[in-house]
């Protein structure tokens, strides 16, 4: 009965995507299917058990080098399904974690986040799978968890790609704190119509494709299911982590090789309305941030994308695919 009700979730998801309308989601998202076979790893963390999804993609022509690839905040590891092929098919293995928190990845009912614990637990899965060397490419707040990681496991990081990372401007200084419990109820709030008001300004410049819906519907899914208290709480914690968590400061200490993908449309600021008027408007601005980014970082490179916003990757595919593959093979 248990398989039964399973294969109707999944039918159900399946035809409602094929619509592009959202469906419920549970806190797991049993019922949506990632592009690759989803792993999982027991981690004892903060004196509870916790399970962390990934996807690890060997593939026949392997050239014995990594890629791990962080996902940022309103997404999950599913959204790299064409970064892994292309990568792939180029002959390296790639990692692609959901983190604590997020995606297929347990949600806790109490967590302290910090990027250093989730970095921490990105390696226990590197560790888990005899990974000693790897590329590690983050994108929006996964570049401060792969700046985080960079800093923190320096042996470990052959080179460092951010992606349109969100982080590279200190938001505190200038957005008045908000306590956990303003992001939970802002949260709870969310629907289908408000998330994707949201990608549509600031990460489509309102330049709308039916190939978006389907990373708005994972997000309204999950505003539909009983379980979203707990996926909205985790998501109130993560946003306290981002806005008191700043590795802005910490760019001069990296040692790897660093690439910086940005797409310069973009106007991404955590906290952006809250902050006073006449600061809004100067927060966020990717075609001057890449290039202070890159002064800050030793041995960086700056490739911008002009005219695309906070998803190279999927707004632009071959725009993103082919500075990040030479910077690879250098």
């Amino acid at each position: 009965m248990k398989n039964l009700s399973l294969l109707v979730l999944v039918l159900v998801t399946f035809l409602a995507t094929a619509q592009n309308k959202p469906v419920p989601l549970d806190q797991n998202l049993s019922n949506y299917k990632y592009p690759y076979p989803v792993h999982f790893i027991a981690l004892k963390v903060q004196n509870q058990e916790l399970q962390m999804a990934y996807m690890d993609v060997k593939p026949k022509n392997f050239n014995g080098k990594n890629v791990l690839l962080l996902h940022g905040k309103n997404f999950n590891g599913a959204y790299w399904k064409t970064t892994i092929e292309a990568l792939t098919a180029k002959g390296y293995r790639v990692i692609a974690p959901d983190q604590i928190g997020f995606g297929k990845s347990t949600k806790p009912e109490h967590f302290q986040y910090s990027f250093q614990q989730l970095a921490q637990n990105t390696k226990a899965i590197l560790d888990h799978l005899n990974i000693t060397k790897t590329a590690v490419l983050g994108h929006s707040m996964g570049g401060m968890l792969a700046t985080r990681f960079a800093l923190m496991y320096p042996e470990m990081t052959e080179k460092l790609i951010l992606e349109n990372p969100i982080g590279l401007e200190d938001y505190k200084v200038v957005v008045p704190y908000q306590p956990i419990d303003w992001w939970y109820e802002k949260e709870l709030k969310s629907n289908y119509e408000s998330i994707k008001n949201y990608q549509l300004k600031f990460y489509y410049d309102n330049k709308w494709k039916p190939e978006y819906d389907q990373w708005v519907n994972i997000l309204a899914g999950w505003t539909l299911h009983k379980d979203y208290p707990i996926i909205a709480w985790n998501s109130a914690l993560t946003y306290d982590m981002i806005m008191t968590q700043p590795v802005v400061y910490e760019f001069p200490n990296i040692k790897a090789p660093t690439l910086l993908i940005i797409g310069t449309r973009d106007r991404t600021a955590l906290g952006k309305n809250l902050a006073p008027e006449n600061v809004r408007e100067t927060l966020g601005l990717y075609y001057e941030l890449g290039k202070k980014t890159q002064q800050k970082i030793p041995n960086a490179t700056l490739v911008e994308i002009e005219n695309i916003g906070h998803l190279p990757h999927i707004e632009s595919f071959e725009k993103f695919i082919q500075p990040l593959t030479d910077f690879l093979l250098e």
